[in-house]
C-alpha cells in the first residue's frame, strides 16, 4: 500500500513538474499567450486584441479594420462551446513574414452556432521578448 501511495505521489509531482516547465517552453509559451488572447476574442474586446496583438500584426492591419472584420466573423460563429489544443509547431519563418521566431497553434473549436472549426492562432517573439499574437484564421 506504501508504495502504490508513494508511486501515485511521485507521478503527480512528475506531471506538475512537466506542465510547469511547458510555459518555458517556446510552444508552451506561445499558447499561453494564444490563450490569453483568444480570451478577449471570445469576450468581444476586440480593439484589445488588436492592441496586445504582436507589433508586426498591428503593422498589417488598422485597428478598425481588425475590429470590423473579426466582429463580422465571430459574430456569426455564436459563442465558444469549447477549444481543444491540437498541434504547436515552432518555427523561424512562415511564408510572407520576416525571419522570426513563431509558433502555429491550432485548436479544434466549438461555436453556437458551427460545431466544427479549426481556429491557427500564430503568436511570434515581439521585440520585448514576450509572446503576441501576429495571425489568426478560422476554416
Amino acid at each position: 500500500m506504501r508504495l502504490l501511495r508513494s508511486l501515485a505521489i511521485v507521478a503527480v509531482l512528475t506531471t506538475a513538474s512537466a506542465q510547469g516547465s511547458n510555459a518555458e517552453t517556446p510552444e508552451g509559451a506561445a499558447e499561453a499567450a494564444a490563450r490569453v488572447w483568444l480570451g478577449l476574442v471570445d469576450a468581444g474586446d476586440y480593439a484589445k486584441s488588436w492592441v496586445t496583438g504582436a507589433e508586426y500584426f498591428r503593422n498589417l492591419v488598422l485597428q478598425a479594420q481588425w475590429v470590423t472584420s473579426v466582429a463580422q466573423v465571430r459574430g456569426s460563429l455564436g459563442g465558444l462551446k469549447s477549444r481543444r489544443l491540437v498541434s504547436a509547431k515552432y518555427t523561424r519563418s512562415l511564408p510572407g513574414a520576416p525571419d522570426g521566431e513563431y509558433v502555429v497553434i491550432q485548436f479544434a473549436t466549438s461555436f453556437e452556432k458551427r460545431a466544427q472549426a479549426t481556429e491557427t492562432v500564430t503568436p511570434m517573439k515581439d521585440r520585448d521578448g514576450r509572446w503576441r499574437v501576429s495571425g489568426y484564421y478560422i476554416r
